[in-house]
C-alpha cells in the first residue's frame, strides 16, 4: 500500500468506530518524505509525501490510509529523553538552556510543567546540561509531542 497524503487524525469523526492499525514512525523520522514500514498488523506500507511534511512532520494519530473498516495511523513510540527543569530562582537560565540546545541543532519541546523542557537523549547533551547552575536534568522515557515543539524543525543532526 502506498500513502501519499495525510487523510486526517484518528480522532476525526469519519474514522470513528474503525479499527486502527498503527505504523511506528520514530521521532527522528517524522520529518522525512519517504518511508517503508510494516504496520502493527503486518501490512507493508510505503509513505511518499510532498514537501509539506518537511515543516509539518508526521504526528501521533495522523491517518495515512483507510481500507475497509481499518485505518492506518502514525504512532510515535516513546524514546529516551532528557527532561530539563529550570530552578524558579534562576529564570535567566532558560535562555542559556535554549541557546545551548539550539546551538547543537537538537530538537526542543515544552515540558509538562512550567519551567521544564524536553530534548531527545544523548550523553554529551546530558553532561553539558548538568553543568549549568540552576538547571536539573533527569533521563527517562518520554513521548515527544510535536504539537509542543519549540524548535522550527526536528532533525537528528549533531556535530
Amino acid at each position: 500500500m502506498i500513502c501519499e497524503k495525510i487523510l486526517g487524525k484518528i480522532s476525526d469523526r469519519e474514522f470513528t468506530g474503525k479499527k486502527v492499525d498503527y505504523v511506528d514512525i520514530f521521532w527522528d523520522e517524522a520529518f522525512k518524505k519517504l518511508h517503508r514500514k510494516t504496520s502493527e498488523g503486518g501490512v507493508e506500507i510505503g509513505v511518499r509525501l510532498d514537501d509539506s511534511v518537511l515543516t509539518r512532520g508526521l504526528n501521533q494519530g495522523d491517518v495515512l490510509a483507510a481500507e475497509g473498516d481499518t485505518v492506518f495511523a502514525v504512532r510515535i513510540p516513546p524514546c529516551e529523553g532528557i527532561v530539563i527543569h529550570i530552578d524558579p530562582q534562576h529564570p535567566e537560565m532558560t535562555a542559556k538552556v535554549c541557546y545551548e540546545i539550539g546551538n547543537r541543532h537538537a530538537p526542543l519541546f515544552w515540558g509538562e510543567e512550567k519551567g521544564s523542557f524536553i530534548t531527545p537523549y544523548n550523553e554529551p547533551m546530558r553532561v553539558m546540561l548538568e553543568k549549568l547552575h540552576g538547571v536539573s536534568v533527569e533521563v527517562r522515557e518520554v513521548s515527544l509531542d510535536f504539537s509542543r515543539r519549540i524548535s522550527a524543525s526536528v532533525h537528528s543532526h549533531t556535530h
